[in-house]
């Protein structure tokens, strides 16, 4: 009697689960799939991984400060109802100790 062959075990998809791919953007999904391509999946997640911590590190800090600073004296006079910004622009500038909020113009 002939003895009978055993199936072939699928390949675990389970390195493909440490990266939640919804949560990426175009440019990082590219970045993924290119490093499957070129090093294998379980090696191309542990090195996405180890990118992905430098990049979300790297970008938490505000890249610019002048926007900072706009952003929390702004922030208080828009909750109060003091500013409006308006639409299509506007121009800040500095006068006597407050800021000044205009209208950009067109054209």
């Amino acid at each position: 009697m002939a003895k009978k062959r055993k199936a072939k075990a699928k390949p675990k998809a389970k390195a493909r689960q440490m990266v939640d791919e919804k949560q990426l953007t175009k440019g990082q999904l590219r970045k993924l799939t290119a490093l499957r391509k070129s090093l294998g999946d379980e090696i191309a997640e542990k090195a996405f991984a180890a990118w992905f911590d430098r990049y979300a590190s790297a970008n938490s800090e505000p890249a610019d400060k002048n926007a900072q600073t706009i952003v929390e004296t702004l922030a208080p006079l828009l909750a109060q109802n003091k500013l409006r910004i308006p639409r299509g622009g506007y121009l800040l500038t500095r006068g006597r100790g407050r800021v000044i909020v205009t209208r950009a113009a067109s054209g």
